[in-house]
């Protein structure tokens, strides 16, 4: 650590503290994957447990080669702080499918946190000019947005895992979310004639505006037109 300068201690740092998350991760999951049924889920923790494990050794690999080394060290702490809590996990919960439940949000949170760590190791590495330290964390770090992603759609299925386990069907039915629609309410007689009136009053029918065009043109005629005694003294001028 001593030789390195103050940009490769800096990488070092990172991904001396991404290793250790997923050395900590690696006994976690296998504790989880104990617990698990056969099926997809199961499945996908021994698949994300072989990622786990393969992120570790890709990272140690190059912490090596940025000249850092006992910073892996690190690993055996949350290693050791990952398997004091495998016996806590299997206690949680009031039923397996909650056990199953509680264990998702778990990973799903660590999932996320892993995610923030390669991002910043990413981007620092973009930054100081190291782009196989970059290309490393942003191969590791999509790997991880995609098993938060399966996570995500799992929660959901082991809540409704948990409903069915742990509450009558008779409690399910019982309680609706929808409101209750209002009553529409009539208007009375009286005002709707009241309305009607004043709009017929307002506004006249286009017949009566016809007419009253039509009359009002006639008497305007009229007034124009000369009589005819004026029209004789003309005559005579």
């Amino acid at each position: 650590m001593a030789d390195m300068n103050e940009r490769d201690a800096k990488l070092v740092q990172y991904l001396s503290e991404a290793y250790g998350k997923e050395r900590e991760l690696e006994a976690a999951l296998q504790a989880h994957i104990a617990m698990a049924e056969k099926g997809p889920y199961k499945k996908r923790l021994q698949q994300h447990l072989k990622e786990t494990k393969s992120h570790a050794k890709q990272v140690e690999r190059r912490i090596k080669k940025l000249g850092g080394g006992g910073q892996t060290l690190q690993g055996t702490v949350g290693k050791v702080a990952a398997l004091a809590k495998g016996p806590l996990h299997a206690i949680r919960g009031d039923s397996e499918a909650e056990k199953l439940l509680k264990n998702a949000k778990t990973e799903y949170w660590n999932e996320h946190e892993e995610i923030a760590t390669y991002l910043g190791i990413e981007t620092l590495a973009e930054k100081v000019g190291d782009p196989e330290t970059a290309k490393l964390a942003k191969g590791i770090r999509r790997e991880e947005e995609r098993m938060a992603g399966f996570l995500l759609g799992q929660i959901k299925q082991l809540t409704a895992a948990v409903v069915r386990s742990d509450i009558p069907a008779a409690q399910r039915r019982a309680t609706s979310g929808r409101k209750a629609k209002k009553p529409k309410t009539a208007k009375p007689r009286s005002a709707a004639r009241k309305s009607g009136t004043a709009k017929t009053a307002a506004k006249p029918s286009p017949k009566r505006a016809r007419v009253k065009k039509a009359s009002t043109r006639k008497t305007t005629a009229k007034r124009k037109a000369p009589t005819k005694k004026a029209a004789a003294k003309a005559g005579r001028r």
